[in-house]
């Protein structure tokens, strides 16, 4: 062999390993990331470890949902070169997508510690401070993120995020208005910055920021519900799915004591208490349907051999399932739930749930599918006039009328056990009415 024929050979792997890495560059540049993942992989079989090659192989698999398979590139990497920020970087956003984000943030701070004002690493910073409820840290993480790039969208928006968690709804919304001074047509910014001027009263202005997330692409469930809430107008016959899901998986650690302490929430304790028969009768089988964090199921649980929760929110079913006293839990809708369950029961019991369901055919006949002859079906429901249905009212909840439920019992084969009015909770010093419905399947049906 010629002497130059080795080193022109390895200039010429070399150079086809270059041409790889950029056409995957180019690929992740444009959105593909399969094509770009195959194209590092080409790379590296010319020139393994290379670690700029690994770290951006990393990348794409964090795109493509396969975060473990990035952390082993990642850290092939970091073993080669314990200073590549990059690599600490993606390698952040892979534990994040693992859900790990006390680690998430120990390589964000690595990027820091290397490069000072690192703009992303700031902000995945302050996201994953927020995660961990660290909301005073994270909101001096946005501060320097700020001081760094003004002009930041997302890290407006971040800051207004944790402002409004921090209950600091006047900063939120200025913070809110820099996002949209910057991007008026940021959907999800007029969507969240109506939120709070609902909260604060302001309903007009409210109104037409949830107008202008509409018009703008914002999600049409959610913000035609919220707007619906305001107007009066054209509310649907349901609470969409991925508000309820979203409102209470985030809701969840501090849902209990914010019902029991500060809205004086009573409605699982005067449900159960008041169903027909309780303290002499044994259930062979209770289904709690949206048992939220479990409420219900301690005062079920001495008169009932089994008991069952079904709920749409997983962080609300972990709450229930650490009592102990659930046999089994579903996370589902409650219509979906009760039409494909094998299970039957002689007790269904459902407290404060039907505030999120305007329209409740479904649910009643669902029930009546799933309860035994004889079974009974005890729930509560903000109450209406009669004069409606039901109505959805500003604080985003249904109310229901006693004339529906009684048509709707009567539709479906129940009888009126007991119809009893008392308040559910308290808002804003004022007792909210409730009503208070006990059902029996008759025999057949």
């Amino acid at each position: 062999m010629e002497p130059g024929h080795t080193l022109m050979t390895d200039t010429a792997v070399f150079e086809e390993a270059k041409r790889f890495f950029l056409e995957g560059v180019s690929h992740y540049e444009a959105g593909h990331f399969k094509q770009a993942q195959q194209c590092f992989e080409a790379s590296l079989v010319r020139v393994p470890g290379r670690v700029s090659t690994l770290c951006n192989l990393g990348a794409a698999l964090i795109k493509l949902d396969r975060p473990e398979a990035a952390l082993e590139m990642l850290d092939e990497a970091l073993t080669a070169d314990p200073a590549y920020a990059d690599a600490w970087a993606h390698r952040g956003l892979a534990q994040a997508h693992l859900h790990r984000p006390a680690v998430a943030l120990e390589c964000q701070d690595r990027v820091i510690a290397l490069q000072p004002d690192n703009v992303p690493a700031w902000y995945q910073r302050s996201l994953m401070l927020g995660v961990l409820d660290r909301l005073e840290d994270a909101l001096e993480a946005t501060e320097r993120l700020l001081i760094l790039e003004p002009a930041s969208v997302d890290g407006w928006c971040l800051r207004a995020d944790l402002l409004h968690r921090l209950n600091h709804p006047g900063e939120a919304l200025v913070a809110y208005g820099k996002a949209l001074a910057l991007d008026p047509a940021l959907h999800r910014a007029w969507s969240q910055r109506g939120g709070i001027l609902k909260d604060l009263g302001r309903n007009e202005e409210a109104i037409e920021a949830f107008q202008q997330a509409l018009a703008l692409g914002g999600d049409p469930e959610v913000n035609a519900y919220l707007l619906a809430s305001l107007t009066g107008e054209q509310a649907p016959v349901t609470a969409p799915r991925q508000y309820v899901e979203a409102l209470f998986d985030g809701y969840a650690d501090e849902f209990d004591q914010h019902l029991l302490d500060v809205l004086g929430y009573t409605a699982h304790t005067v449900l159960i208490s008041h169903v027909p028969g309780w303290g002499s009768t044994r259930f062979r089988s209770v289904l709690d349907l949206g048992c939220g964090t479990g409420l219900c199921g301690p005062l079920v649980k001495a008169h009932a051999e089994r008991i069952e929760g079904v709920d749409l929110s997983a962080m609300m079913i972990a709450r229930a399932g650490a009592l102990g006293v659930y046999d089994s839990f579903d996370q589902a809708d409650l219509s979906e739930h009760l039409q494909r369950t094998a299970r039957r029961h002689d007790l269904v019991v459902s407290a404060d749930v039907f505030i999120y369901v305007g329209a409740l055919e479904a649910v009643f006949a669902g029930v009546q599918r799933v309860l035994d002859p004889q079974g009974m079906f005890c729930f509560s429901v903000e109450l209406a006039d009669d004069g409606v249905d039901y109505r959805l009212t500003p604080g985003q909840r249904y109310a229901h009328s006693q004339r529906y439920l009684r048509a709707l019992a009567e539709q479906a084969g129940f009888s009126v056990t007991r119809m009893l009015e008392h308040p559910i909770r308290q808002e804003r010093g004022r007792a909210i009415a409730g009503l208070f419905v006990y059902l029996t399947k008759a025999d057949g049906r």
